[in-house]
C-alpha cells in the first residue's frame, strides 16, 4: 500500500534533458518502510526516485523541519535568466561558496566541473571575487559569515593566498578552502601560508582507503602531514557511490580517528546525478545511488553497531539554539533552518579504544526541547533565570553512566549553552570526531520544498542561487558559460595550455 504523505513540487527529469525546466507537482509517498518522491509529467509520465531507505529515521528527521525568515535583501525569484521556481527562499546564507575558477590538476571520472569536462575557462578576476564576497556580507538581517572557496581546484590559482586575505579583510570568520589536496600534498610551506592567510579549515576530497577507491590517497596522507604541521584542521570529503567506495565508508571514519589531532571530521556527500551524469540511465543511477540509511547501514556494520542510525540528527534539530542565542543577545543571529532531507550528523567522542556517539551521554532531545522552551520565556531577568533552570535540570540531560571519564560534561555544557563560553568546549572538541552527511539533490529528487531551505549558497556574478540550483538544475554551468572565454583564448591570453595544469606525479582519473 502506498501511502502519500507530502504535496509538493518538482521538475521533469526527462523536460529538464531538452533544457527546460517544468516544474510538476510530486509526493513524497511511503511504501513497504521505505519513503519515495514520486511525480508525474504530463508529457513524460511517472517518476520515482529513493528519499529515505527507512521510513522510522525519515519521520525522526522531519518532524524537525523549520521555516526561518530568509533574507531581507536577496529575492530568489530574481535569479539569473528569468529562473523562477518559487517567490520567497526561506533560509539566511550559512556557508557562501565561493567558485574562484574551473580549471584543475585533477580529471576525476565523476566531475562535470571542471574545465576540461566543460570545454571553457571560467576564473573570476579578484574585482568580480570581491563584489561576489561583499554580496553575501551585505545580506540582512545576518551577514554570511562562514565562505567556501571552492572550483575545480582553487590550489591552481597563483593569486589565491591574495582571495584568502581579502576574504579575511572583509570579515568572513570561518574561511574552508575546498581541495583535493594535491598541492598541500607536496608543498609544506603552502599549508602554512594558507593558514596564515586565514584559512581555518581545510575541505579535502578522500573518497577511500585503498588504491581501488581512491587514486590519491596517499597525497591525502601526505597532505594531513603537512597540515598537522602546520596546525590547520582537516575536514575528509568522501562522494559516495554504492557500487565503488561505499565499502569503506567505516574505514574512512576510522581513518579519520586515527588522525583526530587534526582531522576534524568526515562530511560523505552520496553521489548526486548533476551535469553529464544526470542523463545516466535509470538501471546506472539504481546502481550507484545512496542515500543517508544505505551510508548508515555500512557505518553501524563497521563499528559493530558502536554507530547507529538513531545516533544521527539533522540540521534543523540545532535551530533551538539559534533562537536561545537570539534571546540572549538581542540581535538576530545565524539560523539553522536546512530541510531535515538536507543533512544529519553526529559528534564521535573518541576515548582510548572506545567510540562514545555524543548522544550516548547527552540526552540531546530533551536538552533541545529544554532549549526551545527557554527561548520563549519572558525577559525579565532571562539570563539570570536561565542560568538557574539550566543548572537545576543538567542532571536530565546527561546519562552519567555513559559518559567519557575525565570529562566533566556539566561544566561544558553550562559554560557553552549558558554563558557562550567556548574556550571550555576545547578539551571535548580535540577527542571528538563530527561524521555528517549532505546528500545534494538532482533532477530525479528535486523537492522544490526543500529546495526554499537551502543553506548553502554560491554567490555568482549574477547573483545568490542556492546550492541545488546552481549543481542540481544547471543554473551555475548557464552562469559560468556567460562569465568565461574559450579554452584557446585563455591559452592565447596567458601563454599556457590546459596541459600545463594537469599534475605530472600520478594518475588523473
Amino acid at each position: 500500500m502506498i501511502k502519500k504523505l507530502e504535496k509538493t513540487q518538482s521538475i521533469c527529469p526527462e523536460c529538464f534533458k531538452d533544457k527546460k525546466i517544468r516544474k510538476i507537482d510530486a509526493y513524497i509517498t511511503e511504501q513497504d518502510g521505505k519513503i519515495w518522491i514520486e511525480k508525474e509529467c504530463p508529457i513524460h509520465g511517472h517518476f520515482k526516485s529513493i528519499y529515505f531507505n527507512d521510513a522510522k529515521l525519515y519521520h525522526k528527521w522531519m518532524k524537525y523541519q523549520v521555516t526561518g525568515r530568509g533574507v531581507d535583501n536577496v529575492e530568489i525569484e530574481n535569479l539569473p535568466g528569468k529562473f523562477s521556481l518559487y517567490p520567497k527562499h526561506f533560509s539566511q546564507t550559512l556557508l557562501a561558496n565561493l567558485m574562484v575558477t574551473n580549471r584543475c590538476n585533477l580529471r576525476c571520472s565523476y566531475c562535470f566541473m571542471n574545465a576540461g569536462a566543460a570545454g571553457y575557462i571560467y576564473e573570476p578576476s579578484l574585482e568580480t571575487l570581491k563584489k561576489m564576497m561583499e554580496a553575501v556580507r551585505l545580506e540582512k538581517p545576518v551577514p554570511c559569515k562562514a565562505l567556501q572557496i571552492t572550483g575545480g581546484e582553487p590550489c591552481i590559482r597563483q593569486d589565491l593566498i591574495e582571495i584568502i586575505k581579502m576574504a579575511k579583510s572583509m570579515g568572513f570568520v570561518h574561511i574552508q578552502l575546498n581541495t583535493n589536496g594535491i598541492r598541500l600534498s607536496e608543498e609544506p610551506e603552502y599549508c602554512k601560508k594558507i593558514r596564515a592567510a586565514g584559512v581555518n579549515t581545510v575541505y579535502m576530497s578522500c573518497d577511500g582507503v585503498s588504491a581501488e577507491t581512491n587514486s590519491w590517497f596517499e597525497q591525502n596522507k601526505k597532505a594531513i602531514e603537512n597540515l598537522r604541521k602546520a596546525n590547520l584542521g582537516v575536514v575528509l570529503v568522501p562522494t559516495v557511490i554504492a557500487d565503488s567506495n561505499l565499502k569503506e565508508a567505516g574505514e574512512i571514519v576510522k581513518f579519520a580517528i586515527e588522525n583526530i589531532d587534526i582531522v576534524r571530521g568526515v562530511n560523505f556527500q552520496p553521489i548526486s546525478f548533476c551535469g553529464r551524469a544526470g542523463f545516466a540511465p535509470a538501471e546506472t543511477r539504481k546502481r550507484k545511488r545512496v542515500d543517508y540509511v544505505k551510508l548508515f547501514e555500512v557505518l553501524e556494520k563497521s563499528f559493530d553497531r558502536q554507530i547507529t542510525r538513531e545516533d544521527f540528527y539533522p540540521v534543523p534539530f540545532i535551530h533551538p539554539i539559534s533562537l536561545l542565542a537570539e534571546k540572549l543577545k538581542g540581535a538576530p543571529q545565524v539560523e539553522f533552518t536546512a530541510h531535515p532531507g538536507c543533512g544529519g550528523a553526529t559528534y564521535l567522542f573518541i576515548d582510548g579504544k572506545k567510540i562514545i556517539p555524543i548522544t550516548r551521554f547527552i540526552n540531546v532531545e530533551k536538552m533541545m526541547e529544554f532549549v526551545q522552551e527557554q527561548s520563549k520565556a519572558s525577559e525579565l531577568f532571562f539570563k539570570t533565570k536561565l542560568i538557574a533552570l539550566f543548572m537545576k535540570n543538567i542532571s536530565d540531560f546527561i546519562i552519567q553512566s555513559e559518559a567519557p571519564k575525565n570529562l566533566d560534561v556539566k561544566k561544558i555544557l553550562v559554560e557553552a549553552v549558558v554563558k557562550g563560553n567556548y574556550k571550555a568546549l576545547g578539551k571535548f572538541h580535540r577527542k571528538t570526531l563530527f561524521v555528517g552527511s549532505m546528500w545534494f539533490q538532482d533532477v530525479w529528487n528535486v523537492n522544490i520544498e526543500r529546495l526554499k531551505r537551502c543553506l548553502v549558497h554560491y554567490s555568482t556574478p549574477e547573483g545568490i542561487v542556492p546550492f541545488c540550483i546552481y549543481n542540481g538544475l544547471g543554473v551555475g554551468d548557464a552562469i559560468r558559460k556567460r562569465h568565461s572565454i574559450s579554452i584557446k583564448q585563455w591559452e592565447e591570453q596567458t601563454g599556457k595550455t590546459m596541459k600545463d595544469d594537469l599534475w605530472k606525479n600520478g594518475p588523473l582519473t
